[in-house]
């Protein structure tokens, strides 16, 4: 199974970190900017799927993400904050831009026919007990390692470690073991089940 990790930045002028994952070995990663150089990254690695951390749907109620009506909080934001894992809401500061390029990338690649789904690195980080990239990328490093992952280097940079733990999310959805926090339609988290409970599910959108 090839999967593509994508830790996207808000703005094209900040890095975006990309990561094509194949079996348990990475075949390439990158530091990207432009949508299009993003794009044309994910169609020369040909993916099952595509995974992207950032948030691919509004909130219930609300239009465009400028809207002020609606919640502030999807269902997997709400299951999220229940599991007692950290994240940003996505009406809020930076993550309003994020939200916004992240819903017209969803969309560009699903005209392309590719499959999309929705991860946060630092949820899966946080299940898979290894830590996040702001306390050490030696340390995330040596715990993706650890999930047995092949093809990490020394001079990755943050963005591409997380792009990394997306791809192994998506892989594992496809495999059967993540769970989807909240539905497709309202906006869904895919997050790896609790190590050694691997219950199948679908691995269907």
């Amino acid at each position: 199974m090839i999967v593509v990790g994508i830790d996207l930045a808000g703005s094209p002028k900040r890095i975006t970190g990309v990561c094509t994952l194949n079996g348990k070995r990475i075949t390439s990663f990158a530091t990207l900017f432009s949508d299009d150089e993003i794009v044309n990254y994910v169609k020369k690695s040909i993916p099952d799927i595509i995974a992207i951390d950032a948030p691919l749907n509004l909130p219930p109620g609300r239009k465009t993400i400028e809207d002020r009506n609606g919640e502030h909080f999807r269902p997997c934001d709400r299951e999220l904050h229940r599991r007692g894992i950290r994240f940003f809401p996505i009406t809020l500061g930076p993550m309003r831009s994020l939200t916004k390029r992240g819903i017209l990338l969803k969309k560009r690649f699903n005209r392309l026919g590719f499959k999309v789904i929705e991860i946060y690195p630092g949820a899966a980080q946080d299940i898979w007990r290894i830590p996040r990239k702001q306390f050490g990328l030696g340390r995330l490093r040596r715990g993706l390692e650890r999930l047995g992952i092949k093809g990490l280097q020394r001079g990755m940079n943050g963005d591409e470690l997380d792009a990394v733990s997306g791809a192994v999310v998506g892989q594992m959805f496809l495999q059967g073991k993540a769970e989807i926090l909240g539905n497709f339609k309202q906006g869904a988290i895919v997050v790896p089940f609790p190590v050694k409970k691997h219950v199948r599910t679908k691995g269907k959108l």
